[in-house]
């Protein structure tokens, strides 16, 4: 235990909500001002890219925004989740496009590919602040069932003392 208290899981403590918030509403900003890079990324499938860039960066914005206050933010993390599974493919499309080209450079082509599993704990993140935000939520018990053992043992350290 550290002096602020008990360690919680990824996603529970009080800053992870405002830190997914500011990755969000940062790539958010980036979608809506400059929209190139993005849009080279958007699989060739869905049509023209520029509608699909400008809702994704909304989206994250509107994300990004519900997360802040503590009554929206089950329904927020929910959302980042679903945006971070439906943004997928234009990850897999960077990262085939980085494979192709001749002209990408080893580490961009690294980091296109390394960019395809980091995508699984961004989702794990964004469902951990949800459950955390929800008092049925399974992070919301571990951290209530810490508080109580801290409390317990607290308890302990006080009767041994007096």
């Amino acid at each position: 235990m550290s002096r602020r208290g008990p360690a919680t899981p990824l996603g529970t403590g009080t800053t992870a909500p405002l830190a997914l918030a500011a990755l969000l509403g940062t790539a958010g900003v980036a979608h809506l001002a400059a929209p190139g890079p993005f849009e080279r990324i958007v699989p060739r499938a869905l049509g023209r890219p520029g509608p699909w860039v400008a809702a994704s960066g909304v989206a994250e914005l509107a994300c990004a925004a519900g997360l802040l206050p503590a009554a929206s933010r089950r329904w927020a993390g929910l959302a980042s989740a679903a945006l971070l599974v439906a943004v997928f493919p234009a990850n897999a499309t960077m990262a085939v496009q980085a494979l192709r080209s001749e002209r990408a450079p080893r580490w961009y082509r690294a980091a296109a590919l390394a960019r395809l599993p980091l995508q699984l704990p961004l989702v794990a993140w964004a469902l951990r602040v949800a459950g955390a935000a929800h008092p049925s939520g399974r992070a919301a018990r571990e951290v209530a069932a810490r508080a109580v053992a801290a409390r317990e043992v607290a308890a302990r350290g006080a009767g041994r003392a007096a």
